[in-house]
């Protein structure tokens, strides 16, 4: 068994890590790219979300480097997402791929069937082992996350321009040489230290935006045409509120064991929407919130076209804006969207955030000075 799985910004680590643990051969598809794109658009349904073709490419792409196997997690509720293992296995089969696809969820049927699975992909129930490289796997995601946050954090204030973006492409240039959790958690922790070590400008105060939307998009860096970046390299320090790690642990650690969930942005969007209908519109609205309670400059919506839960959270935006006076941009991805264009209406929308704060501070020194 050759196991392969999808691209999703740096998820591929943490499940490096947890089949590095566990002794499972594996293969990495190609970082996601305009062939994978390409290949997914032309046999996946027309009106198919952005992420499922991306998906299929990178599944046909290792396929040809000898996968057999492919891990996906699950999803519930009135996603799509929920029926991408399904959808994969039906367009793989019919274009004639000898490829089986296991859900990594645990199905209506109980642990007993999830359990069946483990052990194909394993070899073993042993649960010490199993929950263990679960628990290492885990603590790689965070820790990922955490890095990426400092490059948000750092890029920004960087004196000599590109620095970070180095550190970050050795970071991942080298993650294919270290195997293991152990080991990929001891190159994050250099990797770390080298960004430490970045000179910054202390008296530089940037832009603060905070990034929302549906999961695969606000993390892709392929399919967000590396937003983080663009916004860094803009003077602009953006903050994601989905991450991986974030997705592991309350999305599926938490759902197995039946732990509370962190609510908060349930809470903070509960005056305009207080039920959770899909995907992750409910956390749009409620970190949006947050986002403007903690003093934010701008939020920016991404999500790829046809999400129904991003278009309802889309619908309901203006009312977040009129209370909390928080600019917002949205940002619609397909496989038809050009770069140019999302760079213009990014640059466009920094301008107008630089012009506010300009505004705001030109106001508070005409107050201060009793005029």
């Amino acid at each position: 068994m050759k196991v392969t799985f999808p691209h999703m910004g740096n998820t591929y680590i943490c499940v490096k890590a947890l089949l590095d643990d566990l002794n499972v051969d594996y293969i990495i598809p190609p970082y996601n790219n305009k062939k994978a794109l390409e290949i997914g658009t032309r046999h996946a349904p027309e009106l198919a979300c952005l992420p499922l073709k991306i998906n299929i490419g990178n599944f046909m792409e290792a396929y040809e480097k000898g996968a057999d196997t492919i891990l996906m997690a699950g999803g519930r509720g009135p996603c799509r997402f929920g029926y991408y293992g399904e959808m994969h296995n039906e367009i793989l089969r019919d274009l004639g791929l000898d490829i089986e696809v296991i859900n990594l969820e645990v199905p209506n049927s109980g642990y007993r069937e999830f359990l069946k699975r483990v052990r194909r992909i394993t070899g073993t129930v042993n649960i010490y082992k199993i929950s263990k490289a679960i628990l290492n796997a885990t603590r790689v995601s965070v820790e990922a996350d955490n890095l990426e946050k400092l490059c948000c954090r750092v890029r920004p204030r960087e004196i000599k321009k590109g620095e970070v973006d180095r550190i970050f492409k050795d970071f991942m240039n080298g993650i294919g040489r270290v195997k293991g959790s152990k080991q990929i958690l001891k190159h994050i922790g250099d990797t770390r230290r080298k960004l430490l070590n970045v000179r910054i400008d202390e008296k530089y105060e940037p832009l603060r935006v905070g990034i929302v939307g549906e999961i695969f998009t606000s993390i892709d860096w392929y399919a967000n045409f590396n937003l983080e970046k663009k916004l860094g390299e803009m003077g602009v320090e953006a903050d994601r509120a989905i991450t991986t790690s974030g997705f592991i642990i309350e999305h599926m650690i938490k759902n197995v064991l039946h732990i509370p969930k962190d609510l908060r942005y349930a809470k903070a969007a509960e005056p305009f929407l207080r039920t959770a209908i899909g995907g992750h519109a409910q956390e749009t609205i409620g970190n949006m919130v947050l986002y403007a309670e903690n003093g934010y400059d701008g939020v920016i919506q991404i999500y790829p076209l046809t999400c129904m839960p991003e278009i309802v959270a889309e619908s309901i935006i203006p009312a977040v804006q009129k209370k909390y006076n928080i600019p917002v941009l949205t940002l619609i991805i397909d496989e038809m969207t050009g770069e140019s264009g999302y760079q213009t209406r990014l640059e466009a929308f920094v301008d107008l955030l630089n012009r506010r704060k300009e505004l705001s501070k030109a106001e508070k020194r005409w107050a201060f000075s009793g005029n």
